[in-house]
């Protein structure tokens, strides 16, 4: 494997600006597409940015300068994000679902002088906190136009002259140790933190990806679809256009993804465990309840596809019946996931949150190869990968090329390395709690390590320590009650008690059929109290149990009266549970799972 920064030697390795510039210089073709709009060419992209880094340096904005994005994944956000990159700008980037109040508190600590925002919706969220941001100077609107914000189309005017020079000559002043960007954390324990990375952090971790994925053999269409303002959606707009690739949007419509999809036809698509687990759960159910010859050909088709599949990774051999039997299997009912993904047999990439082997080995028996990574905002994301040539389904993956991972004296993983972030934002104290003297950075995970492959087990903050002081890792638990047709979310419960208890939901697309098959009302709350269905929902619970040690087991649970979401504040944009507050917000429902026990 080649050196990274040998491997990345075509460009300016000095600023994430030189490289998007120098991507718009060497390449050709379609650096953005997104459905229903024309394709941007490198040599539109490279235009754009440096119109926006003129325009940029035109209301003022000097190199090191935060300037805040707030926008949904659409090309407009990449192309504000090397604009800025291309004006020596910091960039801080804000997630498009938050709140006005949240987006004032990531734009009051970050100090963000310019915001660029997505369209007028967003721009009312900034009015109605502006009083509170008196060093916020300008807003500039990206799609459509705004009350007292400057429109996209005029910023790039007013940069159209002087935004070539603006960016040859801020790019070049950029040290690879000075900012790139302060991300701040979705803030699932309290106040977001603001990860400060440097440009030498993330050119260093996107050659470590190209290499690792070898990504330079053929150009890659990458799907992106992940909000922008979580650091992997950044790192693979970074990978694809140095290495010439084509970033493919989706169209922002989540019925629409599967279509987009289509579309797109990627080669790559990076994801999330929850959507991995859902298309999963559909895919059982639908078979299941075809009943009769289609649903015993789909379970034989399954079997013996994740057996073939597992051989091949390992380097073993399969009966050449069984082979026979995959193949035709294959053809009859498992096909038509890889079917849907396009034709350019797409590699799907996954990571911030925990996902059972039980689904990674669904998709590899359907033809999909999953590739599990580990990482956190502090480490650029991914700090360990597996690859199509050396995976371990069940493990994250070995680190990244440079990249140190140990294990602490309790188990916790430690991180070392080029990638490892340069501390939190106006936060000294936080920054020497996670990075040791020796540079270790202290990730707050439990793990292992078994033939250099990564394994997760569990968060140190989750840790449920019972009256027993047992000490119980919830999380793989609850990715397994996830994967069962019927259940949505489940959160874990039990800490200083003698079981564990769970709060479930009912996933809302299959809730009707449920409702239907049992005879009872649709109806959320009817739903959440209703005897046949707490039966069901209990059996699905019940098989997950046998998995598990007897301490680890749920013993009692209730039905929550809705899924959790991100407008509630229970959800992280990327759809991780903010354990705390669904504790908090439900402590009674958790008290109640007690009540009358006499082990309590």
């Amino acid at each position: 494997m080649a050196d990274t920064a040998q491997r990345s030697s075509s460009a300016d390795l000095r600023s994430l600006g030189g490289l998007a510039l120098a991507a718009a210089d060497r390449h050709s073709g379609d650096a953005m597409r997104a459905p229903g709009r024309p394709a941007l060419s490198y040599a539109d992209f490279g235009l754009g940015i440096r119109e926006i880094a003129g325009g940029l340096a035109s209301l003022g904005v000097e190199s090191g300068d935060p300037v805040a994005i707030l926008c949904g994944t659409i090309p407009e956000w990449t192309l504000a994000d090397f604009g800025a990159f291309c004006a020596g700008a910091v960039v801080v980037p804000v997630y498009h679902t938050n709140s006005p109040e949240e987006c004032e508190y990531v734009l009051q600590h970050s100090g963000a002088k310019v915001v660029l925002l997505e369209d007028a919706s967003q721009a009312a969220k900034i009015a109605s906190v502006r009083e509170q941001l008196p060093e916020l100077e300008h807003v500039v609107v990206l799609t459509g136009d705004a009350e007292d914000a400057i429109t996209l189309a005029d910023l790039r005017s007013r940069g159209a002259e002087t935004g070539d020079q603006v960016a040859r000559e801020r790019t070049a002043a950029v040290a690879p140790e000075d900012t790139a960007t302060i991300v701040y954390t979705s803030g699932t324990t309290g106040p977001p933190k603001g990860c400060v990375l440097s440009h030498a952090n993330l050119l260093y971790t996107a050659g470590a990806y190209i290499d690792r994925l070898e990504l330079r053999d053929k150009p890659p269409v990458i799907f992106q679809y992940l909000p922008l303002a979580h650091v992997l959606a950044r790192m693979v707009s970074f990978v694809t256009l140095d290495v010439g690739g084509t970033l493919a949007f989706w169209g922002g419509d989540t019925k629409n993804l599967a279509a987009d999809i289509a579309e797109a036809k990627p080669t790559h698509i990076p994801t999330v465990p929850r959507l991995l687990e859902k298309i999963m759960t559909r895919v059982i159910s639908t078979a299941e309840s075809a009943g009769g010859a289609k649903a015993a050909i789909f379970k034989r088709a399954l079997s013996t596809g994740e057996t073939v599949a597992k051989a091949k990774r390992d380097g073993g051999s399969v009966n050449p019946l069984v082979k026979v039997q995959a193949a035709l299997g294959h053809k009859l009912a498992l096909s038509k996931v890889k079917n849907a993904l396009g034709p350019n047999d797409p590699v799907l990439i996954t990571g911030a949150a925990p996902i059972g082997a039980e689904v990674i080995e669904f998709f590899y028996a359907c033809g999909v190869p999953v590739l599990e990574g580990y990482g956190l905002t502090e480490t650029c994301a991914a700090a360990t990968l597996n690859t199509l040539t050396e995976v371990q389904v069940g493990s994250v993956g070995r680190p990244l090329s440079g990249v140190e991972v140990s294990l602490g004296e309790d188990g916790e993983i430690l991180v070392r390395g080029p990638l490892v972030f340069k501390g939190y934002h106006r936060n000294e104290d936080a920054t020497a709690a996670i990075i040791d003297r020796e540079g270790w950075l202290h990730t707050g995970d439990l793990g292992e390590i078994v033939d250099g492959y990564v394994r997760i087990t569990g968060r140190k903050k989750d840790l449920i320590i019972t009256s027993s002081g047992k000490n119980v890792s919830p999380e793989m638990l609850e990715s397994a009650l996830r994967e069962t047709r019927w259940i949505s979310q489940a959160i874990a419960a039990g800490d200083r008690r003698s079981y564990l208890v769970a709060l479930v939901t009912i996933d809302p697309d299959e809730a009707p059929k449920l409702a239907a098959e049992l005879g009872v009302s649709a109806d959320p709350e009817t739903m959440a109290r209703d005897e046949k269905v707490r039966e069901r929902i209990w059996e699905d619970i019940d098989k997950i149990n046998q998995r598990f040690a007897r301490i680890e087991q749920i013993k009692r649970f209730a039905i929550l009266p809705r899924d959790l979401s991100q407008e509630e504040g229970e959800l992280t944009p990327t759809l991780k549970v903010k354990r705390s507050v669904v504790y908090n917000k439900y402590a009674g429902d958790v008290d109640s799972l007690y009540e009358g026990s006499t082990t309590e």
